[in-house]
Formats: C-alpha cells, sequence, structure tokens
C-alpha cells in the first residue's frame, strides 16, 4: 500500500510541477503589477493546500518504502528516491519560497525570472523521482 500511495503523491507532484513551470510560472509577468501582489498571495495560498497534500504523502511514504521495501524493489532505489526528496525540499525551502516571499511585495522582472529558472531543477527531479517510482513498481511486480 505505502509503494502505491508513494506512486500517486509522486506522479501528482510530476504533474503539478509540470503544469507550474510551463503554465503557472509565467503567466506571472502577465498578471499586471497592480494585481500581482493580490494574485502572488492567492497562488501561494492555493498552491500550497495541493502540495500540503501530496508532499507529506510522497515524504512520510518514502520514508515507510527505505524502512521496509517492497518484495522485489532494490533497496538503493527506495534510498535515492528518499534522497531525491530531501534535495527537492531543500529547493522548495532555500530557493521557491523564499523568491515568492520576494515576490509577494510587488512584480519584479529580476525574481520571475530566477523563480521560473530555479524550478527547472525542481522540474527535472521530480520528473527523475516519477521515473524511479515506475521502476519501483515493475521490479515489485515481477518480484511477486
Amino acid at each position: 500500500m505505502a509503494l502505491l500511495l508513494h506512486v500517486a503523491a509522486t506522479w501528482a507532484m510530476v504533474g503539478l510541477i509540470w503544469f507550474v513551470q510551463i503554465v503557472h510560472y509565467p503567466l506571472f509577468s502577465s498578471v499586471g503589477r497592480s494585481e500581482f501582489v493580490a494574485y502572488e498571495g492567492r497562488h501561494t495560498t492555493s498552491t500550497s493546500w495541493v502540495v500540503g497534500l501530496f508532499m507529506p504523502i510522497e515524504a512520510v511514504t518514502g520514508v515507510l518504502l527505505v524502512l521496509s521495501p517492497p518484495g522485489g524493489v532494490d533497496p538503493g532505489l527506495t534510498w535515492l528516491g528518499l534522497a531525491l526528496l530531501g534535495v527537492l525540499w531543500s529547493a522548495t525551502a532555500l530557493w521557491q519560497a523564499p523568491l515568492h516571499g520576494k515576490l509577494s511585495s510587488g512584480f519584479d522582472v529580476a525574481l520571475h525570472r530566477r523563480l521560473v529558472r530555479s524550478n527547472w531543477l525542481r522540474t527535472v527531479l521530480w520528473t527523475g523521482r516519477g521515473m524511479l517510482v515506475l521502476v519501483m513498481v515493475d521490479q515489485a511486480m515481477a518480484g511477486s
């Protein structure tokens, strides 16, 4: 069950991060300066509800998979997945959240550019995690 929840949470985050990277963040520059502060506030609040559901599920199930890997799943993959989560949580806390904090005062072209560019790391890593969890599912299915 932990693996299935993990796959669901990871792929929810993969879908979300690609939407944010390709659609949502680039549209920040189209909001308009007078409306941007309110928009950024709504973005932060609304997005927090989504990531506040999936990121903790992904983290808890990631730890459970390390502690008790499903039959057939290479324990090294579970550790790699957990390490990637550590990098993702760190990038979110150390880069993305502070940039949103600065943007909450008003739109800034340079900050916006940094937000979009730095988010590529999370986009690539979550996509990699998505592939990794599919390998785990394949291994678990072959091992059962």
